[in-house]
């Protein structure tokens, strides 16, 4: 019999983003500089969960992407609401990952430092 069982597993993650834009009246989404999507192999327009370090806020958006090497962490629309200049966020995506290939399974880390750098890429 095969397996057809999945969970929703962490997929990848940016770490300690710091928000540098929040635009309330941009159209709503969540830009993150290219070099960080690419590190993180996040996508423009995938759906991601912010979780706000600050504030304890949590909240969904997608992603556009923000100018390569900018740095940028930008909330825009409703998400501006959920943060401030400066506060820190985790920004994750998930995806369905078979049981069978759960126990080996290992998200995408990206340790963040400040400007928005990388500091660390790890498969934990």
């Amino acid at each position: 019999m095969s397996d057809t069982a999945s969970r929703v597993m962490l997929r990848a993650k940016l770490h300690r983003a710091t928000v540098t834009e929040a635009d309330l009246h941009y159209e709503g989404s969540c830009g993150i500089d290219e070099d960080l999507l690419d590190a993180a192999d996040m996508r423009e327009f995938e759906k991601i969960e912010l979780y706000n370090v600050n504030n304890g806020e949590r909240f969904s958006t997608y992603i556009i992407k923000a100018a390569r090497g900018s740095g940028a962490i930008s909330l825009n629309g409703a998400a501006a609401r959920k943060a401030h200049v400066g506060d820190l966020l985790i920004i994750c995506t998930y995806s369905p990952v078979a049981d069978s290939a759960v126990p080996g399974w290992k998200p995408r880390v990206v340790l963040l430092g400040e400007g928005n750098r990388i500091n660390q890429i790890k498969k934990t």
